[in-house]
């Protein structure tokens, strides 16, 4: 299976000079022009971009956005867990509803701005699959 390769240079087509892509895809736009919406429904990927017509099929982020995320939200979630805890007293009930609706709530919004980063990145470098030279 061959993988596709990288868009041309985005000086070409840029539309918006001052987003750079890691911002623009923290931001949920297009590494290329920074306008057009990066994601459906929440993290799912779009085929293209609307503005500029950049191919997303280059985009491919692993693991590396869930991995940060988890760290992250671990850090924080179970850092306000213990202020609610020892600080106020907080009762069963309270941190089972609270970081129940709040932990899924953040997850999906630390995965959304990793993930865009992480895509922008990729775009800016031109990161791709590592190949074996051939001798």
């Amino acid at each position: 299976m061959t993988r596709p390769t990288l868009p041309p240079d985005a000086t070409a087509l840029s539309v918006d000079a001052t987003a750079t892509p890691a911002l623009a895809g923290m931001m949920g736009k297009c590494p290329r022009c920074g306008q057009g919406d990066l994601f459906r429904r929440g993290l799912m990927l779009r085929d293209r971009c609307r503005v500029c017509d950049l191919d997303f099929t280059f985009i491919d982020t692993g693991d590396g956005p869930a991995v940060f995320a988890i760290l992250i939200l671990g850090f924080l979630v179970l850092g306000m867990a213990l202020i609610a805890e020892f600080k106020f007293g907080a009762s069963v009930w309270f941190h089972v509803v609270a970081w129940g609706l709040l932990t899924p709530m953040l997850a999906i919004l630390i995965l959304r701005v990793l993930k865009g980063l992480l895509i922008g990145l990729q775009y800016r470098n031109k990161a791709e699959q590592g190949q074996l030279a051939k001798k």
